[in-house]
């Protein structure tokens, strides 16, 4: 059977929720039974993003193999339960970055290169490549940006060549678009969706698919109506209404016959369309039976995007608890003696997730204190991990001038070093001591693979006196420090990888499962004390 190939664009304004649409459609498609894979390629000149502002683009996602990528690989992720990988995120600025080290390579032999055909033909073979080698009956390709964008031309130029190359037996163009609601003559507006599919076949491009987001329902009369005008079939304009939860997404398209309409026009067959686990974690997210509340001590917390990943593995953990969580955001760089108190009021876990660059630490270190004076259950991740450290060396250790040599270069008692290496990127292994808290919470001791993003380690010089005082290693890799936990406090759990990058609605991560219910218990002893 030939790979189908899906390609979902959008058009009108962005931040329509593509991702959300290509991945709900992929999870639909991986339910039916058909193996799936999800790309996308972003429009910016950006090559590494990595290194983008996570107050303009939101956190920088981490696979597997330790590539950083757009947020919506994230969502790809949690939607369809598979890993991604190097294949999975391209941007502009990497396409040509590639093209031009060709150039002085000598592979274009002095000849003139242009958008077409080196640029689309570049585009193209990252497509292919991506479904050849994953050996997948279904390829979903988001193109970032918005139809009309300058700099979208190229991706969009290149999957109208897709559509020839395969065959349109073989290609289906979903178009993701906006219909605005004017409250003053309540109505929905189809003349953007018209013109945005306008410009889009101006480019060559016939939308199969439209996908209409909206905040009220889409009546047939105006399905009927987009469809007269952009020539497509009625059945085929698709209602995406705004949803309190992303998860409910799938379920929405499923019952407007998304993927049905999907695989019909792609010559599949048809196949039950089980949501049975899908709909438990809808059932779990409107009838939680607690709620708790979360304190997220975090550099970037004015931009809540910035830590989605860890959000949403926030909300797995509850849907396995049969709670809410309630995220208090936290800027550290605002905590000191005097106010720290009323920050961490009613809390009942404190979070400190990875961060980059010196802002807030100290707010950090007090937060790690807070939690641990206090029996509050605490989790420090990545930097989270490394401020928590050197609160425990500085005030139980005695280690007064305890810090990180990525704040402080000149003193001798940097709990935390520069790693010998290159740093760790990407999955690596973690072996947990026999019979640690570690070791329980993953509920075995064998190795298994976190995902890391960090040029700094525990310095192992200092690990005896910690563990001397309580602090105990509980998972190394190899002869790096992965996990530390604080003996005689009921959640104390500090890690230098970062699970939210593995947590999925369907399987939430071991440490936010048993994070989230620490909480509870926490709350549950603080109501029973308080007679509440």
């Amino acid at each position: 059977m030939a790979i189908k190939h899906i390609f979902v664009t959008g058009g009108v304004v962005s931040g329509l929720g593509k991702g959300i649409t290509a991945a709900s459609l992929g999870r639909l498609l991986k339910t039916m039974g058909y193996k799936v894979a999800l790309q996308k390629f972003d429009p910016y000149i950006n090559v590494d993003p990595g290194i983008m502002s996570p107050y303009q683009h939101g956190e920088v996602y981490l696979t597997e193999d330790g590539i950083d990528t757009d947020l919506d690989l994230g969502h790809y992720e949690r939607f369809i339960d598979e890993d991604l990988d190097y294949l999975s995120s391209f941007t502009a600025g990497k396409i040509y970055d590639t093209i031009r080290k060709r150039e002085y390579s000598g592979a274009y032999g002095g000849g003139t290169i242009q958008v077409i055909p080196h640029i689309t033909n570049e585009i193209k073979s990252l497509i292919y490549k991506n479904a050849e080698q994953k050996g997948v009956q279904v390829a979903i390709t988001e193109i970032g940006g918005t139809v009309g964008d300058i700099e979208s031309q190229p991706f969009l130029e290149a999957i109208r060549q897709v559509g020839l190359e395969k065959g349109h037996e073989n290609v289906l163009y979903v178009h993701v678009t906006l219909l605005p609601y004017l409250k003053v003559s309540d109505e929905l507006k189809t003349k953007p969706t018209q013109h945005s599919v306008k410009e889009l076949r101006s480019l060559g491009i016939q939308p199969d698919i439209i996908v209409c987001r909206s905040e009220r329902h889409v009546t047939k009369q105006i399905k009927d109506k987009i469809a007269l005008f952009c020539d497509v079939d009625p059945a085929c304009v698709i209602e995406n209404i705004d949803a309190s939860s992303i998860y409910e997404i799938p379920v929405l398209l499923a019952n407007e016959g998304f993927a049905d309409i999907a695989v019909k026009k792609l010559n599949l067959k048809k196949r039950n369309l089980d949501l049975s686990e899908w709909n438990k974690i809808i059932y779990e997210l409107n009838n939680p039976q607690k709620n708790v509340r979360i304190a997220l001590v975090g550099q970037y917390v004015a931009f809540h995007e910035a830590y989605l990943s860890v959000c949403e593995a926030l909300k797995h953990g509850g849907f396995y608890n049969h709670s809410s969580i309630d995220i208090k955001w936290i800027d550290p760089s605002l905590i000191n003696d005097n106010n720290i108190n009323e920050f961490f009021e009613g809390i009942n876990g404190v979070l400190v997730p990875a961060g980059f660059g010196d802002k807030g630490i100290e707010g950090m270190i007090k937060s790690a204190e807070y939690a641990r004076l206090n029996n509050i259950p605490y989790v420090g991740l990545c930097l989270g991990m490394q401020t928590a450290i050197i609160e425990f060396a500085r005030n139980v250790c005695g280690i007064t001038y305890a810090h990180s040599q990525e704040f402080i270069t000149d003193t001798k008692q940097n709990v935390v070093m520069l790693s010998k290496g290159e740093g760790r990127v990407g999955g690596y292994l973690c072996e947990p001591v026999k019979n640690s808290k570690l070791s329980e919470i993953y509920g075995s001791s064998k190795p298994f693979s976190e995902r890391h993003k960090h040029k700094y380690e525990i310095n192992n010089n200092f690990t005896d006196i910690m563990e001397q005082k309580g602090l105990k290693v509980s998972g190394m890799h190899k002869d790096l420090i992965d996990v530390m936990e604080l003996e005689g406090h009921p959640f104390y759990i500090l890690a230098q990888y970062q699970p939210e990058f593995k947590s999925r609605p369907t399987n939430p991560h071991p440490l936010m499962k048993a994070f989230v219910a620490a909480a509870i218990n926490f709350m549950e002893k603080e109501n029973n004390e308080y007679g509440q």
